[in-house]
């Protein structure tokens, strides 16, 4: 779309999705007009904004457009909005709302001037372009805590990435005394007869009260130096947001609809998921290899020693704290021949519980690991831990469901927590569903064998607590090689080659001399006297066997693969 077309649509301009800048930047779309509707399409979707640039709408006339810009693009997955769907969209309405404005020279209610008054007297206003970590952490702390719909909180996701590409677009700020960011807001300046509030947050734990008031009530002196002749304060959402406008005198004025779905191929296409659907139809009921594969996938546990002395066996295997197999055979045939089951620490659910809550409780005075990556590096991070995201995502069938929170994660909670959660994440999404710990940890339960701890809780969190944070921050910079990672791991863990596991990954944070060899002689105190008796299966992390093999030979034991 040249700049002539541009300005013109911009003209015209009836609902925010008509600012072509933001839109562009925000969808990676390339704009085009058919009649008097705007278009956006890349590879093969398309969003249509059914409001037209001139004119009225008519859901026929909307839906001419709509066809003859789906024969130039040829896309399939596709999203439209409008006041009122055409017939033959109906069927594919996912949300309905109303977009509320308000007139620009509304009065301001005397309340909420006095609110804002008050909350001038601690808060500095500025607008400007810079998107800053005290704004990474702000929005990374607002997402926390409130749920929003997934298009809504992809705009804040990007609200960095799209700035420096808009010109409209800008950030109206209240900082409080100690130069905390107190609250923003997102506007954009683009259309001639309106300006958009596209999004907002405020802190409540760097909290001034009213600074959200102070900032609405800049927001419209702004409009009005702009010879803006309304406000778009965007649609309703939920009842909160919908309130916090309606109480600034925002008027339900324009209707919204939204569609969302998936054009045929025609008879090619139709044919082809024919014989898909045909393909999968069972012929007869589930065989016994049918059930077998349908189970957890099982392997042989090969990262296995035994342990000799005096003619009493025990064994220590090397476990995966996550996993994409099952090894209950494996153990349940080992538990079979001991009495007592040994493990780093304590692995039930309220110890879990514990360590988890302390992870999400940082000190205030401790440093957060999004101050140490940039919005690239952030962006790169959720796309690898989250996978593909956003409405045409989830019209691909490409997102994934119950996704960790990056931004949060990286600003909220301890920089351990936040890395095992993203790399969790991360494993789950590439179907690394198991953990060789808690399988072995719930068998040795179920099965009435003695299970012991050699490291309280206390202590785990003190290992956890020294984990170097650059060593965090570098392992997600290469967030990229997580997957050749985690193939060469699988390999190496199945074949139980210690050395090849431990030459997949040294620069895996955790692997320190502190959490890995300082604990080495404590495990071995521990577990000596159980090893002595015979009858005893001892559980550590992997990268714990590169020592304990020979410490364990120096304490007079023997010591030999199982294979």
């Amino acid at each position: 779309m040249d700049s002539r077309a541009i300005h013109s649509v911009l003209e015209h301009a009836s609902v925010p999705e008509h600012s072509v800048a933001f839109m562009e930047a925000m969808s990676s779309g390339e704009p085009f007009l058919v009649g008097s509707y705007l278009f956006l399409a890349a590879a093969d979707w398309l969003l249509a904004v059914g409001y037209p640039l001139e004119g009225e709408y008519l859901p026929d006339d909307f839906d001419r457009s709509l066809r003859e810009a789906l024969r130039k693009t040829k896309a399939r997955d596709c999203w439209a909005i409008c006041p009122l769907l055409p017939p033959r969209l109906s069927t594919h309405c996912l949300d309905h709302d109303h977009y509320y404005i308000l007139p620009v020279e509304a009065p301001v209610p005397a309340r909420l001037r006095r609110l804002a008054e008050k909350a001038a007297l601690s808060l500095r206003v500025e607008e400007g372009r810079a998107f800053t970590p005290a704004h990474r952490r702000l929005w990374a702390e607002f997402l926390g805590r409130v749920t929003l719909p997934p298009n809504v909180r992809e705009l804040y996701a990007r609200t960095e990435t799209v700035l420096p590409h808009v010109p409209g677009l800008s950030l109206l700020n209240a900082w409080d005394r100690e130069g905390h960011l107190a609250a923003c807001l997102v506007l954009d300046k683009g259309p001639r007869k309106f300006l958009t509030y596209l999004a907002g947050a405020h802190s409540k734990i760097h909290h001034t009260p009213y600074a959200s008031d102070l900032l609405f009530f800049e927001m419209i002196d702004t409009a009005r130096r702009e010879g803006k002749e309304y406000l778009h304060l965007g649609l309703g959402v939920n009842e909160g947001i919908r309130r916090f406008k309606v109480k600034w005198g925002g008027i339900p004025a324009i209707p919204y609809a939204m569609a969302s779905w998936r054009e045929k191929e025609g008879f090619r296409g139709e044919l082809n998921e024919l014989m898909r659907v045909l393909a999968s139809v069972p012929v007869e009921s589930m065989s016994k290899r049918q059930y077998m594969a349908s189970l957890p996938r099982q392997r042989r546990f090969a990262m296995l020693w035994e342990i000799e002395r005096d003619g009493r066996k025990s064994w220590i295997g090397g476990t995966a704290h996550f996993f994409c197999y099952s090894f209950e055979s494996s153990l349940r045939s080992l538990f079979e021949r001991v009495d007592t089951v040994i493990f780093e620490g304590p692995l039930d659910q309220a110890s879990l519980d514990q360590v988890t809550q302390i992870g999400r409780s940082p000190g205030p005075a401790s440093a957060r690991l999004i101050d140490s990556l940039d919005e690239r590096e952030v962006r790169s991070l959720e796309r690898v831990v989250c996978g593909p995201r956003g409405f045409w995502a989830r019209l691909m069938g490409l997102e994934s469901s119950d996704t960790p929170d990056v931004r949060y994660l990286l600003s909220e909670t301890r920089h351990w927590m936040a890395f095992f959660s993203l790399w969790t994440g991360f494993l789950a999404r590439n179907g690394w569903h198991q953990s060789v710990d808690l399988e072995a940890w719930h068998l040795a339960q179920d099965m009435g064998k003695a299970v012991r701890s050699m490291e309280t809780i206390e202590e785990q969190v003190e290992t956890l607590e020294s984990i170097p944070r650059e060593r965090i921050v570098e392992f997600f910079r290469h967030c990229r090689r997580w997957k050749g990672y985690i193939r060469r791991n699988v390999n190496a863990y199945l074949k139980g080659d210690l050395d090849a596991m431990m030459g997949t990954g040294p620069e895996f944070p955790s692997r320190t001399e502190r959490v890995i060899n300082r604990r080495d002689a404590s495990f071995l105190r521990c577990m000596k006297p159980y090893l002595a008796e015979g009858r005893c299966a001892v559980f550590v992390g992997t990268g714990h066997m590169v020592n304990l093999r020979h410490m364990l030979v120096e304490a007079g034991f023997k010591v030999r693969r199982c294979r």
